[in-house]
């Protein structure tokens, strides 16, 4: 049975999607637009090899879907039992919720959520993070890079840890759940194990960890709290400025964290210590919601590649040089990103790639490749002036990495077909590359479990399975693949909506998260 997010439309049923490339389509309609039906529908039927299998959930729904529902989906973690497990449910839902709201009210800025890398503001969350972790029965500590740990040291475990994270910096006019959420469902679910005595049972070391920079805001580097860990940040990182000249190892010294090279090594894990990581996060997508479920697991997250691509005309007068004259690079800019487009769209007709590019390899590109311009510039930029210089990015991701490099491969040798048969220059420079990460399989299915008994103890019936789907946004789980094997956990956000005051998570999906770690964490047990 499906877990149905409360809307004002009528309930029905959602076709389960077993398999589900995911990607943000923002919006902010309900999800029973016509057109976002048709849209579906259109990816339904792109997506034929997945496995689909119809959940009839049937409910009422609530007209307020802006906290949980008022048809009061339960907790269900044994309410029969009493005082004790009501104490539970206050926990992973109630207080989570609450503590999510004070976090998300510390911010730089007095209109907006603002919190970045050894700001004001991230200075302030340090404190509040590490009293909810020693509330929890964690011993606390911050390293070299502002990075918040809490750790639980078992008697008799094993000395792998499993480490669980996500990150405390937010984007600018931010949401309150991007990264907040996978820190403080930890934090609670490991609350309830102490309150029931029984901290002392896991079989290995916990460690939950608040990453002090994953969005990258303030010096345009994602990842620099994870990445230290998992040893993969160089130690020039630690010489990039903000706008203000301020480097990252500055930012730290200004708050009494003395980084150097030397400890900036040290901060590497041992990958022989580590067991596992685990991240939980919000979707940024409209997968989950639209499927009518809660959790959904990561199989994996899509490998990246950035592009600038400078397109050089003539520059002229708008209206002396002749149409059969110009050489324009707003035209033929135009002309590559539809390009672009087409290529994305249906990849397998524009793929001449060699033996390495199977058939695996142009199903996986159909099923999960997807393309953005995001920036575009002209010089001089003038309304009565053919421009001279058109620069624009592309951003193109996909699970499968020998695909995309296939696909950069014949795109750029097109794009540069086109710029010759109009006569102008095209320079493309690669910006940013990053392989796919994939879960481990094992750990993936032990999260599906959890999930999977988190849902039926809410609902109190069998669940059918829990959505497996693909990431298209990086997480901290990236860096971390370079140290240890990941898996994560998707919740369901109201309208696929992220990086925005608006993203919203339901209540009682913020308490199936935490039962769902707490459910992971007794398996380890």
């Amino acid at each position: 049975m499906a877990v149905p997010y409360p809307s004002s439309s009528s309930s029905r049923s959602h076709p389960f999607l077993s398999h589900v490339y995911h990607t943000s389509f923002h919006h902010h309609h309900h999800h029973n637009h016509p057109s976002l039906v048709l849209f579906w529908c259109l990816v339904f039927s792109l997506l034929s090899p997945l496995a689909l299998s119809s959940s009839s959930s049937s409910s009422s729904s609530s007209s307020d879907s802006s906290s949980s529902s008022s048809s009061h989906i339960s907790l269900g973690i044994g309410e029969t039992e009493g005082t004790k497990h009501d104490l539970h449910q206050a926990i992973l839902r109630d207080e989570a919720v609450a503590r999510l709201h004070e976090l998300g009210q510390v911010s730089d800025a007095a209109t907006h959520l603002e919190r970045t890398f050894m700001s004001p503001a991230s200075i302030r969350a340090i404190p509040l993070i590490r009293g909810w972790m020693e509330d929890a029965g964690l011993s606390t500590w911050v390293d070299y890079m502002g990075n918040v740990h809490g750790r639980v040291e078992p008697k008799n475990g094993s000395s792998q840890a499993l480490l669980i994270g996500s990150h405390m910096d937010t984007v600018i006019d931010a949401g309150k759940y991007d990264g907040s959420l996978g820190i403080i469902s930890a934090i609670s679910a490991l609350k309830v194990l102490k309150i029931d005595g029984r901290l002392g049972e896991l079989k290995r070391p916990v460690e939950v960890i608040a990453f002090s920079d994953e969005e990258g805001v303030r010096f345009q580097s994602t990842f620099l709290g994870s990445a230290a860990l998992a040893g993969i940040m160089p130690v020039s990182r630690l010489e990039v400025t903000d706008k203000s000249g301020i480097s990252v190892q500055d930012a730290l010294k200004e708050n009494s964290i003395d980084i150097t090279d030397e400890n900036l090594m040290q901060l590497k894990y041992d990958p022989a210590s580590v067991w596992g990581y685990v991240e939980v996060h919000i979707e940024q997508g409209p997968v989950l919601e639209w499927v009518g479920y809660p959790l959904g697991v990561v199989k994996g997250i899509a490998g990246q590649t950035r592009l600038k691509v400078t397109v050089k005309g003539s520059q002229g007068h708008a209206g002396t040089v002749p149409m059969s004259m110009r050489q324009d690079p707003m035209t033929g800019a135009a002309e590559l990103i539809v390009l672009l487009e087409s290529v994305c769209k249906n990849p397998k007709d524009y793929l001449s790639c060699n033996v390495q590019c199977n058939e695996d390899t142009v199903e996986s590109l159909a099923n999960s490749l997807v393309c953005t311009v995001g920036e575009i510039s002209t010089w001089p930029s003038a309304s009565n002036v053919i421009p001279g210089q058109v620069t624009f990015t592309v951003d193109l991701r996909t699970i499968d990495d020998v695909g995309r490099k296939a696909i950069l491969h014949d795109l750029s040798t097109r794009m540069y077909q086109i710029c010759d048969k109009r006569s102008l220059l095209c320079s493309i420079e690669r910006k940013h590359d990053a392989d796919a990460v994939m879960s481990d399989p094992q750990l993936s299915l032990q999260l599906k479990s959890a999930a999977q008994s988190a849902l039926k103890k809410m609902t109190g019936e069998v669940q059918d399975e829990v959505p497996v789907l693909m990431s298209g946004a990086g997480h901290d789980a990236m860096a971390m693949a370079h140290l240890t094997k990941v898996g994560m956990l998707f919740v369901r956000c109201r309208g696929g909506i992220s990086h925005s005051p608006a993203e919203h998570v339901l209540d009682d999906d913020v308490g199936a998260a935490g039962l769902a770690i707490l459910e992971f964490l007794e398996s380890q047990m």
